[in-house]
């Protein structure tokens, strides 16, 4: 029993160490997702969108991004890898398109999720 404690305290200061850096300059999303950014509790509203250095938060899935962001000339291209209802998607590469102060989340299949605010 302890050596299984010691095993999963290593594995979770392993996965802390190898963390991507930080991207992004806080975090994005409509009024809903900023809410909770800031108190960590959902209202449930069905349009939900979060983005922050971890990934996208939806009302229906949760997007991870898989690898460090590479920086463009329209802001940023980055790996995610999205789950739905238990289902896990294909990895692929997504863009971070940045405007003044919005970011939209752009995929190759030319769907896009945004403007997305800063939260404030």
């Amino acid at each position: 029993m302890k050596l299984a404690a010691l095993l999963l305290a290593c594995g979770c200061v392993i996965d802390a160490a190898v963390a991507s850096p930080s991207f992004l300059d806080g975090a994005y999303g409509n009024a809903e997702g900023c809410r909770y950014a800031k108190t960590g509790e959902s209202s449930g509203a069905d349009v939900f969108f979060l983005l922050n250095d971890e990934g996208v938060t939806t009302a229906a899935s949760y997007c991870q991004f898989k690898s460090t962001a590479k920086k463009t000339s329209k802001g940023f291209s980055i790996r995610m890898q999205c789950e739905s209802e238990g289902e896990t998607g294909d990895e692929e590469t997504v863009t971070l398109e940045k405007t003044k102060s919005t970011y939209l989340v752009r995929f190759a299949d030319g769907t896009s999720w945004g403007p997305l605010a800063q939260c404030r």
